[in-house]
């Protein structure tokens, strides 16, 4: 998801002594593999992290870790061990996560029994480094966002990204993890830049996997940057983790003008970060999900009423396996010379 592979890789080749596989980049056989041996209306995340798994058994993996929960989500491991099963493979999985929550303890003995040796001091050491990486990614991603779609020389903020990356992971201490970052947050400080006083402003909300996981949106953020478009994006792991079980009670009293209670999964979030963005005057709104995403399908209407009452523009995307990027490429365009044309 993301780029996020390599902080848990980081986490995990320093508390253990197995041999670590790193996933494949997803690819259209990952996909094609997926949705072959997938339910057929599942969301497509379901279908990306199938085929990802498929493909790390496919070169040697004898354990899978799934951390999913949520929503639909909270029964992937389940049915995806048993499909697995079902295909011949001999392996084990472990769920991180069970009924949406994390047990420490459940966590704990999972780790020692994948392997006895594993030190409880060296997972809580290398943890807390791990924590602080992705936040330090995280905050370096919002700084992109703002800026990458007015960069003078062409990718120079991704290569940059990619060049502080491999240094993260080659960290042994939060001091020197906060040295890279810092060094590095200077770099792109300094990066050539020619914004416009006012740029077209656009918020991206939605589903989680598809708004982290750039080959599942077709590089959306991408072409947006390519538009000019300063890019804000609330969903993040630094959220996921560690934000959002607080934030949940003050989005339901944010957004209490047009919902009463919970509706699962990112669906407050999305509702009160549309209202949000309405009021911190944004030219517009994309909302992405994966196809048959339920929470966000029940979300979708109700932030359809959030953006008319603030005479917001909104766009709609649904992705699944079979999306046309052209077509997608037509309707951003089409989108940004209607905000534009508003301006």
């Amino acid at each position: 998801m993301g780029d996020y592979d390599i902080p848990a890789h980081f986490l995990l080749s320093h508390i253990i002594h197995n041999k670590i596989i790193k996933p494949k980049p997803i690819t259209a056989r990952t996909i094609e593999i997926g949705a072959k041996y997938s339910p057929e209306f599942v969301c497509t995340p379901f279908k990306y992290t199938l085929g990802t798994l498929i493909e790390g058994l496919e070169q040697g993996a004898k354990i899978l870790i799934q951390a999913g929960g949520g929503c639909r989500y909270g029964y992937y491991a389940e049915l995806q061990e048993q499909i697995i099963q079902d295909l011949g493979y001999d392996c084990k999985v472990y769920n991180l996560v069970t009924a949406g929550k994390t047990d420490i303890k459940r966590i704990y003995h999972i780790i020692k029994e994948i392997d006895p040796k594993a030190s409880i001091l060296k997972a809580l050491y290398y943890g807390r480094i791990t924590k602080k990486m992705v936040q330090y990614m995280d905050f370096i991603d919002h700084y992109m966002r703002e800026n990458i779609g007015f960069e003078i020389e062409k990718d120079s903020f991704l290569n940059l990204k990619e060049e502080m990356l491999l240094e993260f992971s080659k960290v042994k201490s939060c001091y020197q993890l906060k040295k890279v970052y810092l060094k590095y947050k200077k770099k792109f400080e300094r990066i050539p830049i020619k914004k416009p006083e006012r740029p077209l402003k656009i918020g991206i909300i939605g589903e989680l996997y598809t708004i982290m996981e750039p080959y599942s949106n077709y590089e959306l953020e991408r072409t947006l940057a390519s538009m000019n478009f300063e890019i804000k994006r609330f969903t993040n792991v630094t959220y996921l983790l560690f934000e959002k079980h607080k934030k949940t009670k003050q989005y339901l009293k944010d957004a209490s003008d047009y919902i009463t209670y919970k509706m699962g999964a990112d669906a407050i979030d999305n509702i009160a970060r549309a209202k949000e963005l309405c009021l911190q005057g944004y030219d517009g709104i994309i909302h992405i999900k994966s196809s048959f995403c339920t929470p966000e399908i029940s979300a979708m209407p109700i932030i359809s009423k959030v953006c008319n009452d603030y005479n917001v523009p909104l766009l709609f995307f649904s992705f699944d396996t079979g999306t046309s990027e052209v077509g997608i490429k037509t309707r951003l365009e089409a989108f940004y010379d209607m905000l534009e044309m508003r301006r």
